[in-house]
């Protein structure tokens, strides 16, 4: 792949990985209220009302890695891998604090710093405005997204961001996974109340829209991307009944980016959800529609009909599959499927013929530490058949903008506040309770991501 405007590079979010939760004016998100690892899944999946009643006190993510105070160190070290595209986002909660909508001035200013950084090294960034932390403030008073007052306040903070950031900052995702509404409401969008999780999901819509528009409005340099946790869903089997169950889950997953790129929600949903949309809201989905496609892919799904197999159910990146055996599995149950990146990105491509970028890729394991070496071939054997399979796409008419490995160094995971489960290319010496020495030590896959740009005969 010689397209030297390809960008190759990693991502991180802030809410895994800052920590500094209440630091320089900071308040929390609701990331910071899912409790110790192992016991944050309750929080996310069963009941998140009970998240709200913790203290606060002894949570993963309050110091996660401390990249607050040691991004200068980190990006330092990336660079050594030739990367020219670095992903994070921004905390919602450290730029506005209160419901007041008060600026914290230290909070702009640590992201003026931060992109300051990303670019002396050549990186460009990829800002997403709002990534599994909405301010807990808006979920304490409006359930989070689900009222209308919590999309006000992201436009405003939205705006504010923007403009203080418009000559570091071009491209730009509004919302984290977008789809994961559906699946984790509380993370997704700090909902408590599932029943208001499709108000929830038009509201982040309108959101969406509103950035794009804001965003060309800010500089005519900006491209705003539409996000979704991608992932085809196979039938169980060629009996009709699985297709059709299949194809009703693919249906759901492009919701959003039928809403982002076509403008308009399809006909099969407003004939079903009941929603009352606006006209002004009519308009405003149709004339600022997403410049790209940004995706996340750890896995494909597979589905039946549940009243005619019963058959176990594994992780599929928070949403619902069955154990498909043709697969590998990891040891947290998400299965690994290169091949369907590829049939991914065409049955995307073949949908909207927009320009995709695969935002997030990568393996999550135990790596073990032995005199300062982590031999983790199997993170370069996923990154490697990943890779290859989004060449083939290529060559077979897709365009893809870039791709970025998650996490490109060890963070917090969004799933159980475990270090454990590790995605990094470099490591952080630091247990699931915070012990540990901090340092950054790079991996065996650091090296070979470093070679594999440079093989590929990329150039700043």
């Amino acid at each position: 792949m010689k397209n030297e405007n390809f960008l190759w590079g990693g991502a991180i979010s802030a809410c895994q990985s800052e920590g500094a939760y209440n630091k320089d004016g900071r308040t929390p998100s609701i990331f910071d209220t899912l409790p110790l690892p192992n016991e944050g899944r309750w929080a996310l999946y069963d009941n998140p009302s009970k998240a709200l009643c913790g203290d606060f006190d002894t949570y993963p993510s309050h110091h996660a890695i401390n990249f607050y105070d040691t991004y200068k160190e980190d990006l330092k070290l990336l660079s050594k891998l030739g990367i020219n595209c670095f992903r994070t986002s921004i905390s919602w909660s450290r730029v506005i604090p209160s419901l007041d909508g008060q600026v914290n001035e230290k909070g702009l200013q640590f992201y003026v710093d931060l992109f300051t950084e990303c670019k002396k090294y050549g990186m460009k960034p990829l800002v997403t405005l709002s990534h599994f932390d909405t301010p807990l403030y808006l979920t304490e008073t409006y359930d989070g997204w689900s009222h209308k007052e919590t999309l006000n306040h992201f436009l405003r903070y939205a705006e504010i961001v923007m403009t203080e950031l418009k000559d570091l900052v071009t491209l730009w995702i509004p919302i984290n996974e977008i789809n994961m509404i559906l699946h984790i409401p509380y993370l997704g969008g700090g909902v408590v109340e599932s029943s208001n999780k499709m108000k929830a999901a038009h509201n982040m819509l309108l959101g969406s829209a509103g950035v794009v528009k804001l965003a060309h409005e800010i500089n005519h340099d900006n491209k705003v991307g539409c996000m979704l946790a991608a992932g085809l869903y196979y039938p169980y089997t060629s009996h009709p009944q699985d297709v059709y169950c299949a194809q009703k889950e693919n249906r759901k997953m492009y919701l959003f980016t039928d809403v982002q790129i076509r403008g308009s929600y399809p006909k099969w949903f407003t004939m079903q959800s009941g929603l009352q949309i606006t006209e002004n809201e009519r308009n405003l989905l149709r004339d600022y529609t997403a410049d790209f496609i940004a995706v996340s892919y750890y896995t494909s799904r597979l589905f039946a009909d549940e009243n005619r197999v019963d058959i176990e159910g594994v992780d599929g990146n928070s949403a619902k599959t069955l154990r498909n055996k043709y697969l590998d599995i990891t040891p947290w149950g998400r299965q690994i499927d290169p091949l369907g990146l590829k049939t991914t990105l065409i049955d995307m491509y073949d949908r909207y013929q927009t320009p995709i970028f695969i935002v997030e890729n990568g393996l999550g394991v135990e790596d073990t530490l032995d005199h300062d070496c982590i031999n983790d071939d199997d993170r370069i054997d996923f990154i490697q058949q990943h890779i290859s399979q989004m060449t083939q796409a290529i060559s077979e008419g897709v365009d893809v903008m870039g791709y970025l490995t998650w996490g490109i160094i060890d963070v917090i995971s969004a799933g159980g506040g475990e270090m454990k489960k590790r995605y990094g290319l470099v490591y952080v010496d630091q247990d699931d309770y915070g012990n540990g020495s901090k340092r950054r030590i790079p991996k065996k896959s650091f090296y070979w991501y470093q070679k594999e740009i440079e093989r590929r005969n990329f150039t700043k």
